[in-house]
């Protein structure tokens, strides 16, 4: 089967396509890119990198641990120095480690949300966030030159590459949570005592909101944060439907407010005092309202096309510039590096913002929420419902189509551009965009998107609108084109 990497890496399924080989060669396409000197764009560095060192990290999965000491070895083949995480640890951990210790790339075995049975490897450039998509296809070119000149990977015995330094064990948390000490207001949280309930959902972020909040006020109480390689079952997804046990967690009154971090802990989740789960979509909105107004802080607003328009409405409100990107946090970081950027998401919970690094981080956001809390003195249902108040109503849904065969996205769009519906439901539609998909905006600022999938027989479908029966109209919208396709 070959090998693709999509918008953050490559995933396979365990035993079938992720194999130990099949991670050896890819691991020697990324050193051979890197041999070249064409991976980093210097003019984002505030240095130049160290050309011959790389970073490796893994997650909580099958076999993770593993699969990691073999890309280090791999790479060690190589002449890199190699930092090789001493046991399982979150993503932006690991790519905050890239920028911190100035090396040219980092890897992360991870397959972040996916289900258990899948693994993965996420590459990271030198300023610490995800590799771009030429950066990728650099990868795919080395990988299947090196299959068709039947070049194996260079290989070098573990245990010997540690003697000669050439592979080095660290903890990459402690530098991590200094970084992430100058980016929250820690002294809000020796004030008043607060009840936290930490979901890490068995993934790598298992232990780290409660190691960096010991000696504060708050009490932590995490649920499935042990070592759980199966996930325990479940989908290590931070969404509504994955969050029963956080939500039996506040019932039961172990805490007043949940966070919940998916597979890699790169993604945020969280859930009210009242058990409602908030998305990402709210907490973005929330840390946008939080930066701007109690923070005093500006800067340009990104959001991924699938992502609330709340946030427009919050940047035009204090007249601050917004960008709509295509999906993919890589679009994001883009904006990030180039331009002065207050904070960057997407829908499905990857945010960051100003001083950290142009990655997703789920530990951040976490904290950040509880410094919304603190500094407020307020739950997060009710910093919710005055966000609503203010820049709502907003209901959101997402919905994926299947089709009886795959279809050109490109010529799907231009079809949909040139058949554009004038209403949907009972609203005129005011603009189109097609940056990825298309996306009908209409008067009142609901919108639908419809994104057909490169890779599959699915029509991504999402929707937001100022109310109930406008989502449902929108979605129903959607549910035809999807029928008449198939």
């Amino acid at each position: 089967m070959p090998i693709h990497f999509g918008t953050d890496g490559w995933r396979a399924v365990i035993s079938e396509t992720f194999t130990f080989h099949n991670l050896r060669m890819v691991t020697q396409a990324i050193a051979d890119t890197l041999s070249s000197h064409t991976w980093n764009d210097l003019s984002v560095l505030d240095q130049e990198p160290d050309f011959k060192k790389a970073v490796v990290g893994f997650d909580s999965r099958f076999l993770s641990d593993r699969y990691g000491s073999e890309v280090a070895r791999v790479l060690a083949a190589n002449g890199f120095k190699v930092f090789l995480a001493q046991s399982d640890c979150p993503t932006p951990a690991i790519s905050y480690a890239v920028k911190n210790l100035n090396a040219v790339a980092g890897i992360m075995i991870t397959a972040s949300h996916n289900a258990p049975r899948y693994n993965g490897v996420k590459v990271k450039a030198a300023f610490g966030g995800s590799a771009s998509p030429e950066q990728c296809a650099k990868v795919e070119v080395y990988l299947n030159d090196n299959e068709e000149q039947a070049r194996g990977p260079n290989l070098m015995d573990y245990d010997a590459a540690k003697e000669q330094g050439k592979i080095v064990r660290f903890n990459p948390i402690p530098d991590y949570y200094a970084h992430l000490r100058t980016l929250i207001d820690f002294d809000l949280f020796c004030e008043e005592p607060m009840h936290v309930v930490v979901d890490s959902m068995y993934g790598s972020g298992r232990g780290t909101i409660k190691g960096i909040l010991q000696g504060t006020a708050v009490e932590v109480t995490e649920i499935r944060g042990d070592m759980n390689p199966g996930f325990g079952g479940c989908h290590p997804e931070p969404i509504g439907k994955h969050l029963g046990p956080l939500m039996g967690a506040i019932a039961s009154g172990l805490g007043t407010v949940g966070l919940a971090t998916d597979g890699d802990a790169d993604r945020i989740g969280a859930m009210d005092e009242r058990g409602n789960f908030v998305d990402p979509h709210k907490i973005m909105s929330l840390a946008v309202k939080h930066l701007i107004e109690k923070r005093g802080m500006t800067g340009a607003v990104v959001r991924t096309i699938s992502t609330t328009r709340m946030i427009d409405r919050l940047a035009k409100k204090h007249n601050l510039p917004i960008y709509e990107t295509p999906v993919g946090f890589n679009h994001i970081a883009d904006l990030m590096l180039n331009e002065d950027v207050l904070i960057g998401g997407e829908e499905s919970g990857g945010i960051s913002f100003k001083g950290h690094i142009a990655e997703g981080d789920g530990i951040l956001m976490g904290l950040l929420i509880l410094e919304m809390m603190a500094s407020s003195g307020k739950p997060l249902g009710v910093l919710v419902d005055e966000l609503l108040e203010e820049v709502g109503p907003a209901f959101y849904e997402r919905r994926d189509m299947r089709l009886r065969y795959p279809v050109s996205k490109k010529a799907m769009v231009e079809k949909l551009k040139n058949t554009a519906p004038e209403m949907i439901g009972s609203e005129k539609v005011a603009e189109i965009v097609t940056i990825d998909g298309i996306k009908y905006v209409m008067a009142d600022d609901s919108w639908l998107l419809i994104r057909p999938s490169g890779t599959e027989p699915v029509l991504r479908v999402y929707a937001e609108g100022r109310s109930p029966e406008m989502v449902k109209a929108l979605l129903e919208f959607g549910q035809q084109i999807a029928d008449t396709v198939s």
